[in-house]
């Protein structure tokens, strides 16, 4: 596997540097500075940058990161590709290949509709589809898509780490708590996440196998929260998409 670098940009943003020896791969860089440190700190040269989504704090630093390094490549989702770019525009299924390293494309609509992620080498690049405890708020795509979205993201491989852009995590996990107040897995794993932000640490990346033991998004089919949803919507839900919408409204204000 790769080393990733984790790069804190903005109030809870991750940049995330992918390294190989004095070359790297930079995802979602919303912020150029904190980039361009780390760069110069480590002595790297940027060779691609990786977009999930065409959000500002996904894409801010694209320009300045390209003036710098013109020979580096641009990938982004085929959907939303960034105006004024000359990039690779990416869709299901599409490869990036850098040195040992292929990456695959999935297209994972539901917080945008054009959303797609980077998986390969047990790694996960998901941009703001699925977060630790979590999922992203449905800004352009509908609660089918989301939680088919999140459904082909959960049938990966249980090593697989997954590295979302937000620190959301302990957040999440609250709201988690609430929908599934006995998951002793989910009581156990606030526990270390509160720890390791007492201390300053990033929550990232996590496992995706841990995360279908409590994140109640990847659970819709679960009896436990499916009730707390019934409760919640004050009606029967037919189904796991039903289940979902409710949850994400309900995570919407909590």
């Amino acid at each position: 596997m790769y080393p990733v670098i984790t790069i804190p940009a903005f109030n809870d943003n991750y940049i995330w540097l992918i390294r190989h020896e004095n070359h790297c791969l930079v995802v979602d860089p919303g912020d150029a500075v904190p980039v361009q440190a780390r760069l110069d700190d480590l002595g790297l040269e940027l060779d691609a940058i990786l977009i999930t989504h065409h959000h500002h704090d996904h894409v801010g630093g694209v320009d300045a990161l390209l003036k710098r390094y013109p020979k580096a490549r641009l990938y982004g989702p085929k959907l939303s590709p960034l105006p004024d770019q000359h990039g690779q525009w990416l869709d299901e299924g599409d490869k990036i290949g850098w040195h040992d390293l292929t990456l695959t494309v999935m297209h994972v609509p539901g917080h945008t509709l054009g959303h797609i992620a980077y998986h390969g080498s047990d790694m996960l690049f998901c941009g703001d589809t699925l977060f630790s405890g979590g999922c992203g708020r449905m800004f352009e795509g509908t609660p089918d898509q989301m939680h088919d979205s999140l459904m082909r993201l959960a049938a990966l491989p249980d090593d697989t780490l997954v590295y979302c852009a937000h620190e959301y995590t302990l957040s999440n996990l609250r709201f988690c708590l609430a929908v599934e107040p006995d998951n002793l897995t989910l009581q156990k794993r606030i526990g270390q996440i509160s720890k390791l932000r007492q201390q300053g640490l990033p929550s990232l990346p996590t496992r995706l196998g841990d995360e279908r033991e409590f994140n109640v998004f990847l659970r819709c089919n679960e009896p436990n929260v499916k009730f707390s949803a019934e409760k919640q919507g004050m009606k029967y839900l037919e189904n796991p998409v039903d289940t979902f919408a409710v949850l994400r409204r309900w995570k919407d204000t909590f």
